[in-house]
């Protein structure tokens, strides 16, 4: 080689060997610094707490405007109401977290325009999640009630991370995200998702299928290690759309794929700051329950620490504002947690202009069609006679699942008796003074949108089916108060109060109290439970057949095993009702579709009428039982 080539080489050498140095000596400052950052950042809340505020939704149920369009009246808290404060915190607050826990997708007429009648476009509730940029959006056990192809296309709409940890495809990975890690002020907060896991006990496969449910436990007790290990996050949060009473229904602490298994999550899995709940519209404010007192507590986990769980009424009514304050400890270098925080009156929030104007053509045009006449009723019918015995209202479900089943067009079986329970507590159609039905109406006649189905039972599992219900529903007569019916009870034996809405606990929900058309029957409430049901006749006055098979017409929720009638009640194994293996038919579109069909087949005013079949004896008891517990389930406000 030349020298002049050598000479070049060498001066280029010194070229590399300088930007080298250069670039070296600049990269390893900068390093430095990032160093220096994430120290500085602990060090910046040594001596002045960082502050980051959480707000939770939970169980909005549709209701996006401060409008009722099942009542056509007006409504004091909504999703409006809820932007106004977010709007307020984010320009007062320098950090906020903004979750949403499920159940939005059944209720008011407003989600169910999109789930069913507008399909084609993006679901409002997207949109309004959307706008108000909510950071992480939970799942509900009534937004897989909507049915695959509402709630698979909704989520791919929704910008925010949707998270559920237990609910897995066949192969066992998550269907859902199941968590995500926000950032506020340099600190790091994971947030994982859970789920009630009794899905399949309440929906038919159809609405879950490709999922498996996974006990909360379990699934936490997954999940959290990962978490931490990999993410190492400053905070922990649960969005868990699961009550708090892990005892209601009878269930217990060891109950497997408990329903409200959130506390026992707090209890058992370590690692949590605060839980988010939701399913059990009660209301949160940082305490948990004692199941044996039917009194807050508070909630360790399994080190002492004290977990926070705080949860959102239905409607928007209360909405959970909580603060968590980070003082960095240098010595022990970590954070010192304060959490405090509070169940936000909506009431006492005005509607968001700007957010109710964004949204008004969908508002015209859901309050369109929910306006729309869709026949007349001579009277009105109320849920509150449901409570105690036969009634009017219970005994129109009856009449139309009955003729439904019997209509060819409808490619039915035919139905011998039919099951059904009131689905709401205290409502009352038509909401019209001069006896008009409209499209709104249906809403408050069937809350829910369950399919009809038939399926097979014999004489016996009938009978032993509503000895289950009733055994629930009514109290054994006389007793102390004379109560007809049987309200929870403390350890001391006393009633217990709904501190929100001065109602008192009943042992089951309204919502599973059947009662039977197609047979006459008695109810003796003198007699212990599981030794009521006199079951007299067939409606037709033909003998009723305990060893007979008959066809009865019932609604999906039950037919799946909701409320345990079929399993606890009729004794069906779990497996075989959750393979239909006794269901010969089925709708294939919800109950409350073919309500509002039905009314508008109807020639002129539909005279609605009690079908007498069954009563309660002895009928002076039922009587007094009634005066008695009407101001106890319906108290004057």
């Amino acid at each position: 080689m030349r020298k002049d080539q050598l000479r070049w080489f060498g001066k280029l050498g010194l070229v590399l060997l300088s930007l080298f140095l250069v670039f070296g000596c600049a990269s390893a400052p900068n390093k430095a610094a990032q160093g220096k950052q994430i120290v500085s950042v602990q060090e910046q809340y040594s001596v002045t707490p960082l502050e980051i505020t959480f707000i939770e939704t939970s169980d909005v149920h549709g209701v996006i405007f401060p409008y009722n369009f099942i009542t056509a009246k007006a409504m004091p808290t909504s999703l409006a109401q809820v932007s106004s404060l977010v709007s307020d915190l984010r320009n007062t607050k320098k950090h906020v977290v903004l979750l949403e826990n499920g159940d939005s997708l059944q209720g008011q007429p407003t989600v169910y325009y999109y789930n069913f009648e507008k399909t084609s476009v993006p679901h409002i509730w997207g949109q309004a999640l959307n706008y108000l940029k909510y950071d992480a959006v939970g799942v509900g056990n009534h937004d897989i009630e909507a049915g695959h192809a509402v709630y698979d296309k909704l989520y791919k709409e929704i910008k925010a991370p949707v998270i559920c940890a237990n609910i897995l495809k066949e192969n066992g990975e998550p269907y859902f995200k199941p968590y995500t890690i926000i950032e506020r002020g340099g600190v790091k907060i994971a947030i994982l998702g859970l789920i009630t896991p009794k899905i399949p006990d309440w929906l038919p496969p159809q609405f879950w299928s490709g999922m498996k449910f996974e006990d909360m436990v379990v699934s936490a007790k997954k999940w959290v290690p990962i978490i931490m290990e990999k993410e190492k996050p400053d905070v922990l949060i649960g969005l868990f759309h699961a009550g708090v009473d892990y005892t209601y229904s009878g269930a217990s602490r060891d109950t497997v794929s408990n329903e409200n298994a959130s506390q026992l999550v707090a209890e058992q899995v370590p690692g949590f700051d605060i839980i988010f709940v939701g399913h059990d519209h009660a209301g949160w404010d940082g305490m948990g329950w004692d199941p044996v007192a039917k009194k807050k507590a508070e909630v360790k986990d399994s080190t002492g620490k004290t977990v926070y769980i705080y949860g959102a009424l239905n409607n928007a009514v209360k909405i959970p504002v909580v603060t968590l304050s980070l003082l960095w400890d240098k010595d022990a270098k970590v954070w010192k947690k304060t959490i405090q925080g509070e169940l936000k009156d909506m009431k006492d929030v005005s509607a968001d202009t700007a957010f109710v104007s964004q949204f008004q053509p969908a508002y015209d045009e859901i309050k369109a069609w929910v306006d729309r006449p869709v026949g007349k009723m001579l009277g009105s019918i109320t849920t509150r006679d449901s409570m105690f015995g036969d009634s009017v209202f219970v005994d129109l479900i009856h009449r139309i699942q009955l003729e439904l089943c019997a209509d060819p067009a409808m490619g039915l079986k035919k139905a011998d008796i039919s099951f059904a329970a009131p689905l709401a507590m205290n409502a009352t159609i038509p909401s019209s003074a001069d006896g008009t039905l409209y499209v709104r109406d249906m809403f408050n006649l069937y809350v829910y949108e369950n399919f009809l189905y038939t399926m097979n039972l014999t004489g016996k599992q009938v009978k032993d089916f509503l000895e289950y219900s009733y055994q629930y529903w009514f109290d054994t007569m006389p007793n102390e108060g004379n109560h007809i019916i049987a309200f929870q009870k403390d350890k001391d034996g006393k009633l217990v109060q709904d501190a929100r809405t001065g109602s008192y606990l009943t042992a089951t929900r309204y919502y599973n109290y059947d009662s039977a058309a197609g047979i006459n029957y008695t109810v003796d409430v003198s007699k212990p439970a599981g030794s009521r049901v006199n079951i007299l006749s067939m409606a037709d006055g033909t003998p009723f057949d305990m060893n007979k098979t008959y066809s009865v017409a019932i609604n999906s929720y039950r037919a799946q095993g909701g409320g345990g009638h079929l399993e606890k009640g009729a004794g069906l194994s779990k497996g075989d009702i959750l393979a239909m293996k006794y269901v010969t038919s089925a709708t294939t579109k919800d109950l409350r579709f073919y309500l509002l069909k039905w009314f508008e087949k109807q020639q002129g005013a539909v005279s609605v009428q009690s079908l007498n079949n069954w009563k309660v004896i002895p009928e002076e008891l039922a009587t007094t039982g009634k005066t008695n517990d009407m101001p106890l389930l319906y108290p004057t406000k």
